[in-house]
């Protein structure tokens, strides 16, 4: 029997902006015995995401050997890639060793190995997927993971070696803690004249209760996810773009 297709949107080699996104049908994959499958309902844009194809980020990655050479493997083998961590979906089909999620559940998961959120499905590891609960939104979902993990980490794993320093309104509330490339690429070239002793994260380490403390706060109204437009995912080249114009006031959504 013929593999179920699906839409997807990716890109197989470095640069090219929106224009070197490809369109494409592809075989729904499937989940693996600690995954489940989705089928998704919103994706959330990062700039790190149109960072990557342009090759900005390879610096990092020099110094995580393993990241680096699952990228480098990836592009010499024209593996497709397009990094989107960050959606909300329903369950479909479990694998069958995941116990917390049944058919239907309503999630919003940190997609690993690369991400796969531009498609119609996308699969994702049980231990880094959360219930969304009816008040929050597939969109107010996808736009939580890497914005809302990269806030909470930084606000309470704050180090004295972390160059992040969080941009203060006149009132003292954080406004925007998001690290920077140039920020980054700074502390990761800081970080090569450690020791092995002295290494320490780099980059957000996601983990399912804080998913779980953050869907909770924007339940209770504590916190929102701003939303600066949706965008169908035919169009995901317009939602690329705009990522990359850099004049988003929100998270830009790709809804299938």
């Amino acid at each position: 029997m013929a593999a179920k297709l699906m839409r997807a949107v990716w890109y197989s080699g470095y640069g090219g902006g929106a224009a070197g996104l490809e369109h494409v049908e592809v075989p729904v994959p499937a989940p693996a015995k600690d995954e489940v499958l989705l089928k998704l309902e919103a994706a959330s844009l990062n700039p790190i995401n149109w960072k990557m194809q342009k090759g900005m980020l390879r610096p990092l990655f020099l110094a995580n050997s393993l990241t680096y050479q699952l990228l480098k493997t990836a592009i010499v083998h024209k593996e497709p890639l397009d990094q989107i961590t960050d959606v909300a979906g329903e369950v479909v089909e479990v694998g069958s060793g995941v116990k917390d999620f049944k058919l239907v559940t309503k999630l919003f998961p940190y997609l690993a190995n690369f991400g796969g959120g531009l498609a119609e499905f996308a699969v994702a590891k049980e231990n880094l997927t959360v219930s969304r609960p009816a008040e929050v939104s597939a969109a107010e979902g996808a736009g939580l993971p890497i914005a809302g993990l990269t806030a909470h980490q930084a606000l309470t794993r704050w180090h004295s070696w972390s160059t992040f320093e969080p941009n203060l309104s006149t009132n003292g509330k954080v406004i925007d803690i998001t690290p920077t490339a140039s920020t980054m690429l700074t502390f990761a070239l800081k970080k090569l004249t450690f020791s092995k002793k002295q290494l320490v994260p780099l980059v957000v380490s996601p983990k399912k209760e804080n998913l779980e403390c953050l869907v909770g706060l924007v339940k209770e109204g504590k916190l929102k996810t701003v939303i600066d437009s949706k965008h169908p995912l035919s169009k995901a080249e317009d939602a690329w773009a705009k990522s990359i114009d850099g004049h988003a006031t929100g998270k830009i959504i790709v809804e299938p």
